[in-house]
This record gives C-alpha cells, structure tokens and sequence, in this order.
C-alpha cells in the first residue's frame, strides 16, 4: 500500500519553529515532485512549497509567497523523506499540513499533522 505519512506537528508560540517530515512507503518517490499543504479550519487546503524531482538537476523548491523566507522545503531521497522546516511560525501559520505529489494525487492525501502556534 502506497502511503504518505505526515509527522512533526505540535503547538508552538509564535516566532518558533517546528520540523515536518512526510515519509513514503510503498514505492518510491525519487521521481516525483513533492509538496506540502494546509487547511485551517474553515478554509480550502492551500499550497505552502513544493520540491522537484531533482532527476536531471538539484531538488529546485517553489514557496507559496506567504512562506517565503520563514520555511524551507527539503528531500532525502534515500529515506524517502520530505521534510518542512518552518522558523518564526505566526498564529496564521495554525493548521493541518499534508504533503503529497505535486501537483497532487487525490489517491495520496493522508491525515496530516496540526501544527498550532498560539500567540
């Protein structure tokens, strides 16, 4: 079974920082571009920061512009691992993150992990 598992979530004050990890089972994603995505409550799931694949060139990131400068996306493609380091975390930073293929794969959302930065 093909599985993305989001982990790393907590509560968090606001200007901290936490560390997502997306790990991949059941086949690898070393071709795929990957991303990271929330959903606060109320709101639509919205994209955060995407990563390529790196097959002919270094992993290349993509933020959304209200990330930029505050969290970096990342790969380990031998651990099957995306990561999201996210520094100086504001309240409107609360939600749920997921990560999965980029563009997404409607077959490959998971059950996310909160991340809560009180103010």
């Amino acid at each position: 079974q093909v599985q993305l598992v989001e982990s790393g979530g907590g509560l968090v004050q606001a200007g901290g920082s936490l560390r997502l990890s997306c790990a991949a089972s059941g086949r690898t994603f070393s071709s795929d571009a990957m991303g990271w995505f929330r959903q606060a409550p109320g709101k639509e799931r919205e994209f955060v920061a995407a990563i390529t694949s790196g097959s002919w060139s270094a992993d290349r990131p993509n933020y959304a512009d209200f990330v930029k400068g505050r969290f970096t996306i990342s790969r380990d493609h031998a651990k099957n691992t995306v990561y999201l380091q996210m520094n100086s975390l504001k309240p409107e930073d609360t939600a749920v993150y997921y990560c999965n293929t980029y563009p997404p794969d409607w077959a490959f959302w998971g059950q996310g992990t909160q991340v809560t930065v009180s103010s």
